[in-house]
């Protein structure tokens, strides 16, 4: 069974290590090795745990029942955050009033939903804190950004942001209205 909820701060180390993880099987060439190499769970985990005591909607995706070894609790596979959006107006156009942060789900529980319900929760957070519409950057290169579309995201802009000493292209996905989105997401249980 997979069931999706808010976060909370005991989820930080399992939150970091899903990040950790992701980065690693997601951007190999396309980010550095050695910048993949360092990176932290207690770093990520310690980055997450503030996110969630202060306030950012952070989800997370757990398995038990049948789709964990027996004998063993409920497992993180994934999470979503999102908030007002960091837009800074002198970096060009406002793309929406929300923006997801990040969505990673790992590898071997992609294609099953777990994505979708995530951005549903973290629509429906937007859309509870009166977001009308929301966006969210995606490496260009990332292979999981057809997934946006799929989920009716407009693809905006692009920008250059350095990431591990390395300059790389992001697109911005947007839904406007937000409601875009959250229909087009099944309902988190």
């Amino acid at each position: 069974m997979i069931a999706v909820r808010k976060a909370r701060p005991a989820d930080a180390i399992a939150i970091g290590a899903v990040h950790v993880a992701v980065w690693r099987s997601t951007y190999p060439g396309i980010l550095p090795d050695a910048f993949l190499a360092r990176l932290s769970v207690s770093r990520q985990a310690a980055y997450y745990d503030a996110a969630i005591r202060g306030g950012t909607g952070v989800f997370v995706a757990l398995a038990s029942g049948d789709d964990v070894p027996q004998g063993s609790g409920p497992r993180i596979i994934g999470f979503a955050t999102a908030g007002t959006a960091r837009t800074d107006p002198a970096e060009g156009p406002v793309l929406g009033e929300g923006e997801v942060e990040t969505l990673y789900v790992l590898d071997d529980w992609r294609d099953l939903g777990v994505g979708r319900r995530l951005m549903g929760a973290a629509a429906a957070h937007l859309g509870d804190h009166g977001c009308r519409s929301c966006f969210l950057w995606v490496l260009r290169d990332n292979p999981s950004r057809w997934f946006y579309e799929r989920l009716g995201g407009r693809s905006s802009a692009e920008k250059t942001v350095e990431v591990g000493g390395q300059s790389v292209i992001q697109t911005a996905f947007v839904w406007d209205p937000i409601e875009r989105l959250i229909a087009a997401s099944p309902k988190a249980s």
